[in-house]
């Protein structure tokens, strides 16, 4: 057993680890750059203030990038083409990135790509530092609109495009033709990108080492230490918003796994002894009510007519209650005892109704076997029968679910907490999914992972405890 165990382990290492960067890659491709989101400001921002506030906005992006870790390589290695360089991710502004990566697949030629993005930057600074006056206001704005798009386009259509429309509104003042001299200089750089075109090194590969200075491992490392980064949304550390949000849904989720099992096993047993009685027709159709019932529906019910003032009002809508002044422990759990039965019941009677039935299958499936007819030829009572003989077989079935009750202390029930208002994981998952918090998003997903392979390990352990026949051999 100790040596299957072991194997398991190194099994799940490297799933664990191919599972994480799936999520890694995931987030990378996740929509919106997340520096800007935690600084609050807009894409292609960088085009408008003056030269004060660009400078003072740059070095705060530079910044928290680094604090992110986004200014290492992505990974250990990058398989590439010869026209790439090796030092693409040091180029700070997500888009731009891009925008380079695009015009390097196109063209192949990165000593004239650079020169182009130096001079497309040189340009931009030389607009902002124009001060306005009374005729060129419309003209600056539209100028730094069109930079914002040459740094979010590669396509030779668009570039000529929007050179089209910053020449137009250069010749409208005086001030602004002063920048005659570098926009012809970003036009020269994008004309030598191509007419020196170098297609044929995009067909040539090239392999990059980064070593392990790099940001999966560096992510990865932080994750196994528990540390799981920023929340877009409010800034705060994962780790603080997972420790407030998770004793509600664990407390929850290892309440209703007690009253599951405690309740549903014997009921299972209850109901296969008496199969074709009308005491197992009732429990049968009882149970299949139960289990069809969907959770949010039952809970809305359950507000409107044991919650309301209107109706019997017997248990709180929603929330966990609040604490006074000089209250004892007993007292403190009576408040939330009291505020988590509605919700502990929703979460409940589905999970109840199906296991309950699984055991009565697995329960019927073991006693039409031939040792059970044994041992009642040889005059044992029924219930040594049952419970020595007949049970322990009975739970395989029982314990194959068992492997994905992990989880819900993680991913919790959504549709419960929100509609009782609970602060709980599910909750949060969805709050983090609204807002597209990404960090938060993947960190549930990767820990919930974690949880999957835990339980199906404790199963595959209880398989052998109940059954000593399965050999892991």
């Amino acid at each position: 057993m100790l040596e299957y165990i072991v194997k398991r382990i190194f099994i799940f290492i490297p799933t664990l680890i191919i599972i994480s960067m799936a999520i890694f890659f995931l987030n990378l491709m996740a929509p919106g750059d997340p520096v800007e989101s935690m600084l609050n400001l807009s894409s292609g921002g960088e085009a408008g203030g003056n030269m004060a506030d660009k400078m003072s906005g740059e070095e705060a992006y530079l910044k928290k990038r680094a604090e992110l870790n986004l200014d290492q390589p992505i990974f250990y290695f990058a398989l590439t083409s010869k026209a790439y360089p090796d030092t693409l991710y040091r180029i700070p502004r997500k888009w731009h990135r891009e925008t380079l990566h695009k015009m390097i697949g196109t063209y192949g030629n990165w000593e004239q790509i650079n020169a182009y993005y130096q001079e497309l930057q040189s340009f931009e600074n030389d607009v902002i530092q124009v001060k306005r006056d009374s005729l060129n206001p419309k003209a600056l704005i539209k100028i730094r609109e069109n930079i914002g798009n040459l740094y979010n386009n590669s396509e030779e259509e668009k570039v000529t495009k929007y050179f089209s429309n910053i020449e137009s509104y250069i010749d409208d003042a005086p001030s602004t033709m002063a920048l005659s001299g570098s926009f012809t200089a970003l036009k020269d750089a994008h004309n030598a990108v191509l007419t020196k075109a170098t297609k044929w090194k995009t067909k040539i590969p090239k392999f990059s080492w980064y070593g392990l200075k790099n940001q999966y491992h560096i992510w990865f490392s932080n994750f196994v230490q528990l540390d799981f980064g920023m929340s877009l949304q409010d800034k705060q550390p994962i780790a603080h918003k997972i420790k407030s949000n998770i004793a509600v849904t664990m407390t929850i989720s290892l309440l209703s796994i007690l009253l599951t099992y405690l309740i549903a096993i014997p009921l299972g047993i209850f109901s296969a002894r008496n199969k074709g009685r009308f005491s197992d027709n009732v429990t049968t159709t009882v149970l299949f009510v139960l289990y069809s019932l969907p959770n949010f529906w039952i809970a809305t019910l359950l507000i409107i007519y044991l919650c309301s003032p209107e109706n019997l009002n017997w248990f709180p809508p929603y929330g966990l209650g609040e604490f006074s002044e000089g209250m004892n422990f007993f007292q403190k759990l009576g408040v939330r005892a009291y505020h988590i039965v509605l919700p502990l019941f929703c979460w409940t009677y589905g999970s109840l109704a199906f296991l309950s039935r699984q055991m009565r299958g697995g329960m019927l499936n073991v006693l039409g076997q031939d040792f059970i007819r044994t041992a009642r030829a040889k005059g044992l009572e029924e219930n040594r029968v049952i419970y020595k003989h007949a049970f322990r077989n009975s739970l395989l079935p029982v314990i194959t679910i068992f492997g994905n009750v992990f989880p819900a202390m993680i991913s919790g029930s959504i549709i419960i907490e929100v509609i009782f208002s609970l602060p709980g994981m599910g909750r949060m998952l969805l709050n983090a999914i609204v807002f597209k918090d990404f960090p938060v998003v993947f960190t549930l997903v990767l820990l919930t992972a974690f949880l999957t392979m835990l339980g199906y390990l404790i199963a595959d352990i209880l398989y052998a405890v109940v059954d000593p026949r399965i050999s892991y051999k």
